[in-house]
């Protein structure tokens, strides 16, 4: 199973919408440090409210998460390209860059969901800003948008090491 690193943007009901957002990342390359060159691909598709995202996922990255300090240092990297570039984006309701953020959260759910405010990297427009109550955890990203400014990407070894998640389990088996 792939894991994915991408921005995920949900546009609101219009399909057009989504599509002129993809336009705006579709085939941008950027350079990074490792010295490769990252292309964006970028794809729309409809959630279960039927409102449209568009997903953008760089080149050049692991597919299977966060495996290394350096693979946290790249996909930290082009998550800032990606706000850099979000902020001259088409409209877009919401917002977030990250390993396996697809639909992070419905419309719905983000309306309902009153620790919103505390997802690093999470970009809302003005409205839904309004609609949580215009947390002041939310600082200005460009006109019209508010954010959590983005952490960037961690390695965890004990997430992607088999040998030390079997001696975690020895530790935690002698308690």
């Amino acid at each position: 199973m792939a894991w994915v690193f991408s921005l995920s943007a949900e546009c609101g009901t219009e399909q057009s919408q989504a599509e002129r957002f993809a336009e705006h990342f579709r085939y941008l390359t950027w350079t990074i440090d490792n010295g490769i060159e990252s292309q964006c691909q970028a794809d729309i598709f409809a959630d279960i409210e039927g409102n449209w995202w568009c997903r953008v996922c760089p080149s050049g990255l692991s597919e299977i998460g966060i495996d290394a300090p350096e693979s946290a240092y790249l996909m930290t990297e082009l998550g800032i390209l990606l706000y850099q570039r979000l902020r001259s984006a088409p409209c877009f309701r919401y917002g977030i860059v990250g390993v396996e953020v697809d639909e992070f959260r419905t419309y719905s759910e983000l309306i309902d969901d009153g620790t919103v405010a505390s997802l690093p990297g999470i970009v809302v427009d003005r409205d839904i800003w309004q609609l949580l109550g215009s947390p002041p955890a939310l600082r200005n990203f460009a006109t019209g948008y508010f954010w959590k400014p983005y952490e960037g990407e961690v390695y965890k070894p004990l997430v992607t090491s088999s040998e030390l998640k079997t001696k975690m389990s020895e530790l935690l088996m002698v308690a």
